[in-house]
């Protein structure tokens, strides 16, 4: 039955209304089914929609509240009447993709020689998963670091980074099966996870990363079919794993014969980007990667560097998820890599990342936030009293979206008071006027 969806259709019909303000409480759920008549299942459902899109944060016991309000036209950062009443833009520090000076211009003059018929006639065909010889070549050559040099014929090509994910998970674990990630890992995992039908299993971290002897003593207690890692630029922390990690990391998994799908998304971020774990088990382990971040998210392509043995399989799992890359993306990419654009294109990102990182040393003196001056992202610890629900909503209340800690952890009685900081999307002026709003709202200036 779908009359829960229709349920939550109400509800943010009033929160794009404004009748629903951000930072606003919903009831209790018993109090919500009470008056609307519903199973307390029922309500529980139409809460975890709202969860689902976005509308709404909180953990039990603690409460659900509005988060911001869609965009308006108005200037950001205003009074949280104003933001409340729709007519102010909200500065977002969810979204992440980042964009270099005069991105589009140079984006676009590769596109001019896709755009002849005779060429144009053969980008528009469907691309094969495993792409085409130049196309592996050029991914083989851009996925390079000092002392890793995967070979062409392990690319496969998926439409995006997150298909790329799911490809290989559907792959390598059934449903039922135990996923070993970091104790904090990317929310969009947990998502295809459930639609798998896929357990999480948090394994224990220090500063270091993921611990060696927690993956073997998970293992041991019940098998895991295999583990899904960002040992670079880790988001939401921003920790990379050391040479020293990894090899022990690498020695564990290859004892016990554990697959591992190692996110590279943001390694780019790193110059050089740092061996991945591939590098010391090759035999085990699935590289991810894309373009969304080094170029743009709206043409796209996502990469797996598969062990040799496992090319076709995964293939045939990205064929059967229709999650093949689009040809004309593919040849763009192709372009791309090949005339410099995305080496000029990581080049600015790097130098705005850092940029970007001193802005939040600068507004956030005195807080502990955990990152990385080349990462796109800050992990803001919150000092008590504050929680990461209140806390999202206070700050929607001033037109500022942000992402909770809970979005990212996996065991939900071990949920973090603290947010992520999406760095990228927002401009250079908004997001240092957010992060000095940011820093009242947490002593109480306003």
């Amino acid at each position: 039955m779908n009359d829960y969806r229709q349920l939550a259709d109400r509800i943010a019909d009033d929160i794009t209304a404004g009748r629903l303000r951000p930072g606003e409480r919903l009831p209790p759920q018993r109090v919500f089914a009470r008056r609307r008549g519903i199973a307390g299942s029922t309500a529980g459902r139409v809460y975890a929609e709202l969860v689902r899109r976005g509308l709404v944060v909180g953990e039990v016991g603690r409460g659900t509240f509005v988060r911001a309000a869609p965009a308006g036209t108005g200037r950001a950062l205003v009074e949280a009447a104003e933001a409340a009443a729709g007519t102010a833009a909200v500065v977002n520090l969810e979204l992440n993709y980042p964009s270099a000076p005069g991105q589009s211009e140079l984006l676009a003059a590769t596109f001019a020689p896709l755009l002849r018929p005779d060429v144009l006639t053969e980008a528009l065909r469907p691309a094969p998963a495993l792409g085409t010889a130049p196309a592996r070549e050029a991914a083989a050559s851009l996925l390079a670091t000092p002392g890793w040099h995967p070979t062409p014929d392990r690319v496969v090509f998926t439409g995006n980074a997150r298909q790329a994910i799911a490809a290989t998970l559907a792959s390598l674990v059934r449903p039922g099966g135990r996923l070993g990630v970091e104790p904090l890992t990317y929310p969009l995992v947990k998502e295809i996870a459930a639609r798998l039908g896929i357990t999480l299993v948090a394994l224990a971290a220090d500063e270091g990363g993921v611990r060696p002897e927690s993956v073997a003593a998970v293992h041991r207690g019940a098998p895991l079919s295999a583990l899904y890692l960002q040992p670079t630029l880790h988001n939401p922390t921003s920790l990379t794993m050391s040479g020293e990690r990894l090899r022990h990391l690498a020695a564990t998994v290859r004892a016990l014969d554990i697959p591992v799908v190692e996110d590279r998304i943001w390694s780019f971020l790193a110059d050089p980007p740092p061996d991945p774990l591939a590098a010391h088990a090759p035999g085990l382990t699935h590289v991810v990667d894309s373009l969304s971040k080094r170029v743009a998210p709206g043409l796209t392509v996502g990469f797996v560097v598969a062990p040799a043995e496992r090319v076709e399989a995964l293939a045939a799992a990205v064929r059967s998820g229709g999650w093949s890359a689009g040809r004309f993306a593919v040849e763009a990419a192709v372009r791309w890599i090949g005339d410099g654009t995305v080496r000029r294109l990581v080049a600015a990102k790097r130098a705005d990342a850092a940029h970007r990182q001193r802005i939040v040393g600068k507004e956030l003196r005195g807080f502990v936030v955990r990152s990385d001056p080349r990462a796109l992202f800050a992990w803001w610890e919150l000092p008590a009293p504050w929680r990461a629900d209140t806390f999202t909503a206070a700050a929607a209340a001033h037109g500022i979206a942000l992402t909770p800690g809970p979005a990212f952890a996996v065991d939900p009685k071990r949920t973090p008071d603290a947010v992520r900081l999406g760095l990228a999307s927002a401009p250079e002026r908004d997001l240092r006027r957010a992060l000095r709003v940011l820093a009242g709202v947490v002593g109480g200036a306003l």
